[in-house]
């Protein structure tokens, strides 16, 4: 069994759980073709990452010329299928996200695909997210390429799920991935019940390097948002719910570890609360500097609108650090208030301030309870190899469906 896997953009800051999953399935002696849309040219501050890159081969590296090329050969070779796909990509472009000459694009893209697959032996294509990613995997298929799966995180998923055809793709497809049980059942609301038992939950692992020898929270006065800076991540409230709670505690810190499109905008407001000795930005960091602000912190805060289920809370609960958290999609199957950390409700700034007083406030001893807590709870469920044998096993058994 030679299995690929099909990734939009590859490796990327904000998803080291793709790269953890494959050097997972490596480890346990399954052979991993890494290809990936885009992404040869991107910095990569984490030194996994920079190695990752030189083992991808890139569809989009050889510029118009290569896709017109295989759009060609794959016409001339196999006429009857390459028509079919094609069909199913100007399909794919009604009423869709994107425009439909993207679709196009991601034909050719699935031209030039197919060949490297056929030239490598691959059996079986794993995409990870709904978008265009599995996309360019469902034509490969059409084309006479291998079967694929794919894993859906949210939120983008949810947000459209019939402008990405959704539905389409998991018929299509010989299994799908969730990544929690409330991923599954947005899912379940896209497909016809015959289609529900492919879809299987497989959570995103943490590797035991990452969270060796963590210790108990600090008795500091500082908090770590990790993240994206974007809509969905809650920023803006998160800043609004620091300006109210500094009014109480002025000595508290936050740091907001990461960059994104809504970075200026951020500086901006934490400029007019006159929070900038309270709030510091990092820009990107890579996965170690990501585990040393999270083990300089109390408490991890998510101020999200939407997720799926975030990785950083995994991370933050295996480094021994309580979450603060909205109550959305799969985090509350993560984590239980009063035991792990504190949720609340999504675009609540006060109730969001209100728990992070509260988690500043919190008894050193009882944070330490609350922090072992959560690191015995996420090691048990998210452990990357126990994880990557589910997928394994998921593989064997629909890699010839």
């Amino acid at each position: 069994m030679k299995i690929a896997y099909l990734v939009n953009h590859y490796p990327k800051v904000s998803h080291t759980f793709i790269r953890r999953e494959i050097l997972a399935l490596e480890k346990q002696g399954q052979d991993v073709l890494r290809v990936a849309v885009r992404g040869w040219d991107d910095p990569a501050p984490d030194a996994q990452d920079q190695a990752e890159k030189a083992r991808t081969h890139y569809l989009l590296r050889g510029g118009a010329v290569a896709l017109g090329t295989a759009l060609v050969r794959e016409a001339l070779r196999a006429p009857g299928r390459f028509l079919g796909a094609l069909g199913l990509a100007l399909r794919m472009g009604r009423r869709a996200d994107r425009p439909w000459p993207l679709h196009l694009v991601y034909l050719a893209e699935a031209c030039v695909a197919l060949r490297l697959m056929r030239e490598a032996g691959v059996t079986h294509v794993h995409a990870h997210f709904g978008t265009n990613s599995t996309e360019v995997a469902m034509l490969l298929h059409a084309l006479g390429g291998p079967g694929y799966s794919f894993t859906v995180h949210g939120p983008e998923e949810f947000d459209k799920p019939e402008f990405l055809h959704l539905g389409e793709k998991i018929r299509r497809a010989r299994f799908v991935v969730a990544i929690t049980s409330f991923c599954r059942s947005q899912l379940f609301r896209w497909v016809e019940r015959a289609h529900w038992a492919k879809v299987q939950v497989v959570h995103c692992g943490l590797e035991p390097g990452f969270h060796a020898g963590a210790e108990a929270p600090p008795s500091g006065r500082r908090l770590v948002a990790v993240g994206r800076l974007a809509e969905q991540k809650g920023h803006l409230l998160l800043i609004e719910a620091a300006a109210l709670l500094v009014r109480e505690r002025p000595d508290f810190e936050l740091v907001l570890a990461g960059d994104g499109e809504l970075r200026s905008a951020i500086e901006a407001r934490i400029a007019e609360l006159g929070l900038q000795r309270v709030v510091r930005i990092t820009g990107w960091i890579g996965s170690d500097q990501v585990r040393a602000e999270l083990m300089a912190a109390r408490a991890l805060v998510l101020a999200s609108f939407a997720e799926g289920l975030p990785v950083v809370a995994m991370e933050a609960m295996a480094l021994g650090r309580p979450v603060v958290s909205t109550s959305i999609a799969g985090i509350p199957e993560l984590i239980v208030p009063g035991t792990h950390g504190w949720l609340v409700p999504a675009g609540d700034a006060p109730a969001l301030a209100e728990a992070m007083r509260d988690c500043l406030d919190c008894d050193d001893a009882r944070l330490r309870e609350m922090a072992e807590a959560a690191r015995t709870r996420v090691l048990a469920r998210h452990d990357v190899d126990t994880e990557a044998s589910r997928l394994l096993r998921l593989f064997s058994e629909y890699a010839h469906a």
